[in-house]
């Protein structure tokens, strides 16, 4: 599943985080998250739960929902 930029930039300023606070909240690499927004490699399942988890969001709201 791709992250989608946009909203995932819109839930990191809902909960006042930046891109190395979400690593930390979320226990994965700041370079993966970099990755994982501008669409170079997509999180596994678990990861994007991870992420999702850490901003307090389902994961509807961080990806694109439309198949390629």
């Amino acid at each position: 599943m791709k992250i989608n930029k946009q909203k995932l930039y819109i839930a990191m300023a809902n909960s006042c985080l930046n891109m190395d606070d979400l690593a930390v909240k979320a226990g994965v690499s700041r370079v993966s998250l970099t990755q994982y927004s501008a669409g170079v490699t997509e999180p596994r399942t678990k990861t994007l739960g991870k992420i999702a988890k850490a901003l307090n969001v389902p994961v509807e709201q961080l990806i694109d929902l439309e198949s390629d």
